[in-house]
């Protein structure tokens, strides 16, 4: 469940939110839609895939913590045990509005607030606003990454293009048989299809790496390694769950 309302410093004068790491707060998640330009960081612990948006019929990128619904492999008693963790997960309970302009141009972006979300507080966490009304460090670095999202979005959809755009799309499915002898399945998914890639022309590898969209289809690919690490983190629980 979800309210979503217009944060101000006059209402949520008081707000503070809870920044720790835990199911209860929300963070039970196998996959969260990730960003080229997060790539980089995503790919030092995360497999990177794609999928078909089926109703609008768009690609995006998701990194994975899990391989069942509900089950961040990463999250544990002491918390997200990653030195990184996505920008979606991130920003939460916070996400990016839209509000009519006056003048009749763009609608303006401001912050909105999920007043539902298990990690407000008016007692304990991090303040989002100062005692006068300006804003914390914090909700500065909030302000950035929905800004940061924002502009990851219209990024995203130039990369897929452009994949599109030389047939680099191709399916994916990851078929793992874990230490007790159960299996987990991934698909629908898709990724890089390496070998066209690599066999693409002189003229459109140079364009594709102009555009960033070769760094980040290389990152793609070479995140999918860290399925390893999901499947080792997975026995090592079902070991100790025994």
């Amino acid at each position: 469940m979800s309210s979503h309302v217009i944060l101000n410093n006059v209402t949520h004068k008081n707000l503070k939110i809870n920044t720790q790491r835990s199911a209860s707060l929300g963070d039970a998640v196998a996959s969260v839609l990730t960003f080229p330009f997060e790539f980089r960081n995503i790919l030092s612990h995360y497999p990177i895939c794609f999928k078909k948006d089926e109703q609008s019929g768009e690609f995006y990128a998701a990194a994975f913590m899990g391989f069942e619904e509900n089950e961040n492999l990463y999250l544990t008693e002491s918390g997200w045990q990653a030195s990184y963790i996505p920008l979606v997960i991130e920003r939460e309970p916070f996400l990016i509005g839209f509000q009519a302009s006056e003048q009749g141009g763009e609608p303006g972006r401001i912050i909105h607030v999920n007043m539902e979300s298990p990690r407000i507080s008016t007692t304990q966490g991090e303040p989002v606003f100062l005692p006068m009304g300006g804003n914390t460090p914090y909700l500065e670095r909030i302000g950035s990454i929905l800004e940061a999202i924002y502009q990851g979005q219209k990024g995203s959809k130039l990369f897929f293009d452009e994949l599109i755009k030389h047939d680099l799309l191709e399916a994916f499915e990851l078929s793992v048989t874990l230490n007790d002898g159960s299996e987990n399945k991934l698909v629908g998914f898709y990724t890089v299809h390496e070998e066209r890639l690599e066999n693409l022309s002189g003229a459109a590898l140079e364009a594709l790496s102009r555009s960033g969209t070769l760094q980040h289809a290389y990152m793609a690919l070479a995140s999918l390694s860290n399925f390893s690490v999901l499947i080792d983190r997975k026995n090592r629980l079902l070991a100790a769950a025994k």
